[in-house]
């Protein structure tokens, strides 16, 4: 299972630097969600994975009996993916108002503030 999740990893950061290093803006924002998405993969897959084993302690008990899961990658990676959802959101409507406002998504087109010099003046 942890070799899976491995190559699983590996597969999704390399799409992912591969569409972060296109000129394109929408794919840099996809290779983003792709990066986030293997960085929380990466934290649940460290917290231990437990088939059947919630990390409940029982009544009377300090401390949960046996093997459970570890509960607080869970939370991080939770939290994680609500703050890679609002990054995703934002970074989408930042992207169409650079559209709608040069009319093109690719990044070596949009130079309002380094203009091209003219050859020849």
């Amino acid at each position: 299972m942890d070799a899976l999740l491995a190559i699983t990893i590996g597969i999704l950061v390399a799409a992912s630097v591969y569409l972060m290093l296109a000129r394109n803006v929408l794919r840099f924002i996809f290779g983003l969600v792709l990066i986030s998405n293997a960085a929380n993969l990466t934290i649940f897959t460290a917290g231990r994975l437990t088939e059947g084993a919630p990390p409940l302690i029982p009544a009377g008990a300090d401390a949960p009996l046996g093997d459970v899961a570890n509960a607080l990658p869970q939370a991080l990676v939770l939290t994680a993916i609500v703050i890679g959802f609002g990054l995703f959101a934002f970074a989408l409507v930042l992207m169409f108002r650079a559209y709608t406002t040069l009319g093109t998504l690719y990044s070596d087109d949009m130079r309002i503030a380094e203009p091209r010099e003219e050859v020849g003046k």
